[in-house]
């Protein structure tokens, strides 16, 4: 261990050599039945990129609500300072007005308005209480080129991927005139590449003074980019620890250093040992689609996925690979009842018989379960509880004469609580108060209950940390030991490495590969989803 990897708390005489921007002192913050933070402190100094990691749960985005406003002054305890000064913040447009603006996880843009529109929302460039349109149009192409985003100014939210709208909120951040910038999971729903660019802008904001807080799961960009990083576990500080002494300097603190603080034991797997399904039907195709053509929902010229083809067997975790738009979610949204595009072509075997996928109905029945990647819009009823969730798909499995027996379906909440480590007090909390790695737990235990022979998995692993990533991978891999069929879509190229049997690639709506685990690296995957189809 370097010096570096065992500092811990403050610094001494060389942290008062540079007075924080943002001091925070005793922060306490409660929720009914749950103390979300106890006795917390920060320091985040001036012109710094400033990591603050944690498990699930830890008190990351309720910290940073308290920061900006979200969670108004006089509902937690302690005390918060800006540039020396105490400040009480009553909402968020307070804290903005003191330089801090805050990017959610959660994205946070109206879907049927247009880039320019979502960016200056509520910030209008306006005179005499008119908005100038031009001014507007010009500003917002600025922005989105400052952040790597080529889409025009006029197009609408709602025609653009995930990964661009997070663009587009940090588009819409700088387009204040920010002097601490927080960021929460701002590469959760970006590719490798995507990912590499935002990290180089919040860099290059370090370097023009704009001080950022950076809360990350990705510790390798942890390590890439923050200058120091506090570790947050159930609700308490840890430790602050150097990530490096200069801007430009290389890391001198490990990720296992920082796993090490945020579950409390050194993490010596990232991923658990492959369980072999020995069943009389082991290697049995489950799953075969054949030439699925799909054409996008709004533009019918373009299609999204063409001539797709792909096999998973019993047992098998079966990977797919792409970068942003490559047609990954398209094909997976497309076979789970058609729920996105256009169908126009292709067909799907289950064990060897052609069915039919019209409707989610349909997919469920033939044994078919989709986890999608948004699992706030799709996944889940943010305003109902955990075990009205986890039911929610088999509900005829639990009733009797058309009325859902309540106390069953308790139980099998209160079952899947214990066994897939749900954090919550008790099932009836509702799901919009859980931290987004217990929210993807109940997802995954509403499907796994419904008893699925197939299921899709898409980033079933985003914005999760280290900790709960290696329950979750655990749980696939013994649902693949029970036979089950697992498709599995990831933008982790580490991740498709460490759980798959087989990895597809895909490039601009088609499949562009096949290989596997053996033989498949990195730059082996990179290669075939860059490939150029055209």
């Amino acid at each position: 261990m370097t010096a570096a990897e065992g500092q811990s708390g403050t610094t001494g005489a060389r942290e008062d050599e540079r007075p924080a921007l943002l001091r925070m002192r005793a922060i306490t913050k409660t929720f009914p039945g749950v103390r979300a933070l106890e006795n917390v402190d920060l320091d985040v100094r001036p012109g710094e990129i400033h990591a603050v990691c944690g498990e699930n749960g830890a008190g990351k985005s309720t910290l940073m609500k308290v920061v900006s406003g979200v969670h108004p002054h006089g509902s937690y305890e302690g005390e918060m300072l800006f540039d020396g000064e105490p400040v009480a913040f009553r909402d968020i447009r307070a804290s903005e007005r003191r330089g801090v603006v805050i990017i959610h996880q959660e994205l946070a843009l109206v879907p049927y308005l247009s880039l320019a529109e979502n960016i200056f929302l509520g910030n209008e460039n306006s005179h005499r209480g008119v908005i100038s349109w031009n001014e507007t149009m010009r500003r917002a192409g600025e922005l989105l080129r400052r952040v790597g985003l080529p889409d025009p100014p006029r197009t609408r939210v709602a025609d653009i991927g995930v990964g661009r709208q997070q663009l587009v909120e940090i588009a819409k951040a700088l387009s204040k005139h920010v002097r601490l910038l927080v960021l929460d999971e701002p590469t959760a729903a970006l590719n490798d590449e995507d990912s590499r660019n935002l990290l180089e802008l919040i860099k290059q904001l370090r370097d023009e003074g704009i001080t950022c807080i950076l809360i990350s799961h990705k510790l390798n960009e942890i390590r890439r980019v923050a200058d120091r990083v506090t570790v947050l576990r159930d609700g308490r500080t840890i430790e602050t620890l150097t990530v490096r002494e200069n801007p430009g300097d290389e890391p001198q603190l490990s990720e296992e250093r920082i796993i090490r603080g945020m579950v409390g034991r050194d993490l010596d797997q990232r991923f658990p040992s492959r369980s072999r399904y020995e069943g009389a039907d082991a290697g049995e195709l489950a799953l075969r689609v054949t030439g699925w053509t799909v054409r996008h929902p709004i533009d019918q010229q373009r299609r999204v996925v063409e001539d797709a083809s792909l096999t998973v067997r019993r047992g098998e975790i079966v990977g797919l690979a792409g970068l942003m738009g490559a047609g990954r979610t398209e094909l997976a949204m497309s076979l789970f009842g058609r729920s996105y595009g256009r169908y126009e072509a292709g067909s799907v075997h289950v064990s060897g018989e052609e069915v039919t996928t019209r409707t989610v109905t349909d997919a469920v029945s033939h044994g078919i379960a989709y986890v999608t990647e948004d699992r706030k819009t799709y996944g889940l009823n943010l305003i109902d509880s955990i075990n009205r969730n986890v039911s929610l798909p088999s509900l005829s499995s639990l009733a009797r004469r058309g009325v859902v027996d309540a106390h069953a379906e308790r139980r099998v909440a209160e079952r899947f609580r214990a066994s897939m480590n749900i954090k919550a007090p008790t099932v009836a909390e509702h799901v919009g108060r859980l931290s987004g790695g217990n929210q993807q737990k109940v997802v995954l235990s509403k499907w796994i209950h419904a008893d699925p022979q197939i299921l899709i998995l898409d980033e079933p692993t985003r914005g999760i940390d280290v900790g709960a990533k290696f329950e979750i991978y655990t749980v696939i891999d013994q649902l693949a030991a029970r036979g089950k069929a697992v498709l599995f879509i990831s933008s982790e190229l580490p991740e498709l490495l460490g759980m798959c049997d087989r990895i597809y690639t895909m490039a601009a709506g088609r499949v562009t590969g096949e290989i596997d685990r053996a033989d498949a690296t990195q730059e082996s995957l990179m290669r075939r989803m860059t490939v150029d189809r055209s």
